[in-house]
């Protein structure tokens, strides 16, 4: 059965309508999860084994059956560890149909199908009786509900209500206990991605309006490869503080609390931002522990576990705090259900904050609302500014004989229109003297916040601002004007895939007729980019399991590859590749450009090619980014931020996702330039969108 979807094209801004199968959305779903990066953790499950193993000998040494309760059993790993160890019989919960329907094939395919029952429901649906889900409470709980904030899954109400009604008092855990950690830190770089700061623009001083600088902003958490932020680029202000635990084995709360910590500063500085993890103790003891510590925490960085669906967290205080070395400080988080926050006071204030103890931030300036934490990195990215700056600069307008007349800023004359969501360029244009600059902005949140911009820098009403979509713009809307200097980033809150930002060039097509012959467009031209490359870890991610810790998982590798090989499962998928390392194989190359001097194409274009492999190593797919050419000398990457070293090793943009798209499977490069990846672009204008495909040769 097949079933018409209305679907907001990135690239095109079009509302598409197409027909969809309905399992359209559950192969997608499938296809883009990532339990192979959980499988492939052989520290966690190791670590859980261990556990697992010493709780069951506990409970027998107490003379008792062993009866299990896994929620969140995934592919049943824990539970079939669980019977191997020697558990009677394990209730095995998962709430999501693919994944219980796959536990159950995993299960059957290792003969433990009289000692676990899959349970199709959420736990807290679990009945427990004669003729209810369980025949009897459990005296050993198991459960993996954990994200990289430790309870944003919603791990304590799930506790809490299995400790009031699956699992008996006193029954054992596993894990044992969690104990969250946090240390205080300021780093300009970490700052940047939650508070705009000032820009120097031709002299001047572009600065934050005051209500963005008072807020609080997001109260989301940021996660992160923390082992990908560099120990150079922040300062500790306090040493690794234990915040709080929480022990599984015991009833637990989901109600609100808040846990304060007492230490003495280790240097001076601007207190700015608090970084945290976690750690599981699998046993009472507290002997088997594993833990999300960031690599550089490690003698051996190298040899840190790595692992994607447990990072670390990142916090942003409220506002930044100036301390002294040695200043005595109280560092609080508060948490309810399903999220943490934390505040730092002085020591001295820590009863008067017990008893009122701060709320959630909340953004009361929109900015927050507006533009992501990476957005806020590449508004305060001072040599990205330089290069529009710069571009602006010197833009040119084409006579109507050919020549072209250089401007050293923006004349008197110029008609600038800005396409971007929420971007700074109008602001920039007006400042380098345009005669007039007009902005279309994509939600009247957006527009407020540039208002409250321009008016903190003494220039409101120098940017008018038109909630308009690009194809409903009309001359009166431009007073009559005609568009001198057409100008986007491009940047879109909509944009996944790097190819997304090419709204940019619908734009100007739509907007085709409010040109002037002359017009300057900037950025003038985009190339996509691609590179084969190794990676690090990433990789796992959509490897096949096979065997796990001994325990035959392939049935969720076929399930995984269906979905696949299901329509648009086999494409690019967007990632943030300066977490993620990798090596390059072979050289960079510009395989597409997209010339938006001229309107789209009516008809697609297409690019073939091949990409030898110049180093040895195993490649793991394909990294894709988009350049933007402002100007004939100005180039802005959204990907590679300088050459590749002779090593391979490749640094990448903090601000954007990369597309990654991956082999089938893995092959292992000589490096002779004998064999490479061949490649075959087609970019369909009626579709806005990039279709790839490449292969071994």
């Amino acid at each position: 059965m097949k079933t018409f979807c209305g679907r907001a094209n990135p690239t095109t801004g079009a509302l598409d309508w197409v027909e969809e199968s309905e399992e359209y959305d559950y192969h997608q779903e499938i296809a883009r999860s990532c339990y192979a990066d959980m499988l492939h953790d052989h520290d966690r499950n190791e670590k859980y084994y261990q556990g697992i193993r010493a709780a069951v000998s506990r409970i027998k040494a107490r003379g008792e059956r062993v009866v299990v309760l896994d929620i969140g059993t995934g592919t049943g790993l824990l539970s079939m560890m669980a019977v191997t160890a020697g558990a009677d019989f394990c209730y095995a919960v998962e709430v999501f149909k693919p994944m219980a329907e796959a536990a159950q094939c995993i299960v059957k395919k290792n003969d433990f199908s009289d000692k676990i029952k899959i349970i199709n429901k959420h736990s807290s649906d679990v009945t427990v009786g004669p003729d209810g889900d369980m025949q009897e409470k459990a005296n050993l709980l198991i459960t993996e509900l954990f994200d990289t904030e430790l309870i944003g899954e919603g791990a304590l109400p799930s506790y809490e209500h299995a400790h009031q009604n699956l699992v008996q008092a006193g029954c054992e855990a596993v894990p044992h206990r969690a104990t969250v950690y946090a240390q205080l830190v300021e780093s300009e770089l970490l700052w940047s991605w939650a508070q705009l700061q000032p820009a120097e623009v031709e002299g001047a001083r572009l600065v934050p309006p005051p209500a963005v600088g008072r807020c609080a902003g997001a109260h989301s958490v940021c996660d992160v490869q923390l082992s990908q932020v560099p120990p150079s680029s922040f300062t500790p202000l306090s040493p690794l503080c234990t915040m709080f635990s929480v022990d599984f084995s015991k009833p637990v709360s989901s109600a609100f609390q808040s846990h304060s910590t007492r230490f003495v500063a280790r240097s001076g500085g601007r207190a700015q931002v608090v970084l945290s993890w976690w750690d599981l103790e699998m046993d009472p003891s507290g002997t088997i522990v594993c833990s999300m510590a960031p690599g550089w925490t490690y003698p051996q960085p190298a040899k840190a576990p790595w692992r994607d669906h447990w990072m670390q967290s990142v916090y942003f205080l409220p506002a930044e705090r100036q301390v002294a070395e040695q200043e005595e400080l109280s560092l609080s988080v508060c948490h309810d259900d399903y999220s943490l926050w934390y505040s730092l006071q002085p020591h001295s204030l820590q009863d008067a904050q017990a008893k009122t103890p701060p709320s959630r931030p909340c953004c009361t300036c929109q900015a927050h609302l507006v533009w992501t934490r990476p957005r806020f990195g590449e508004l305060n990215d001072r040599r990205r500014t330089g290069s529009f700056v710069a571009a602006l600069r010197s833009v040119s307008e084409r006579r109507r004989h050919g020549r072209r007349r250089s401007l050293q800023v923006l004349s008197e004359d110029s008609v600038c229109l800005s396409v971007s969501d929420g971007s700074l360029l109008p602001v920039f244009a007006h400042m380098l003297g345009a005669k007039k600059v007009f902005s279309l902005e994509n939600s009247r949140m957006s527009k407020q916040v540039i208002e409250e911009m321009l008016e903190a820098n003494s220039q409101k009403g120098g940017v008018e601002l038109l909630e308009i979509r690009p194809e409903q713009l009309t001359s009166q809307d431009l007073r009559g004007e005609q568009i001198s200097v057409l100008m986007g980033e491009p940047y879109f809150s909509t944009s996944l895939l790097p190819w997304h930002s090419l709204f940019f060039w619908y734009c100007r097509t739509a907007l085709a007729g409010l040109l002037r012959p002359t017009a300057t467009i900037l950025p003038c031209s985009a190339s996509l980019h691609v590179v084969a490359v190794e990676f690090q870890d990433l990789w796992r991610i959509r490897a096949p399991c096979g065997i796990c810790e001994g325990f035959d998982v392939t049935p969720m590798d076929e399930m995984v590859q269906r979905s696949l090989d299901f329509r648009e499962s086999r494409e690019a998928e967007p990632h943030p590749l300066w977490e993620y390392p990798c090596r390059a194989l072979t050289h960079p190359a510009a395989v597409m450009t997209f010339d938006f001097t001229q309107c789209v194409p009516r008809e697609p274009v297409s690019s073939q090619g091949s990409l030898p492999f110049i180093r040895t190593g195993r490649c793991h797919g394909v990294a894709l980014w988009m350049e933007y050419h402002l100007t004939d000398d100005v180039t802005v990457s959204g990907g590679l931020t300088q050459p590749i070293s002779e090593q391979g090793d490749c640094e990448w943009i903090r601000h954007r996702k990369q597309g990654v798209y991956f082999l089938r499977s893995a092959w292992d490069s000589l490096g002779d330039g004998r064999t490479g990846v061949s490649y075959s672009f087609t970019f369909e204008p009626s579709l806005g969108d990039v279709k790839m495909d490449f292969s071994i040769t």
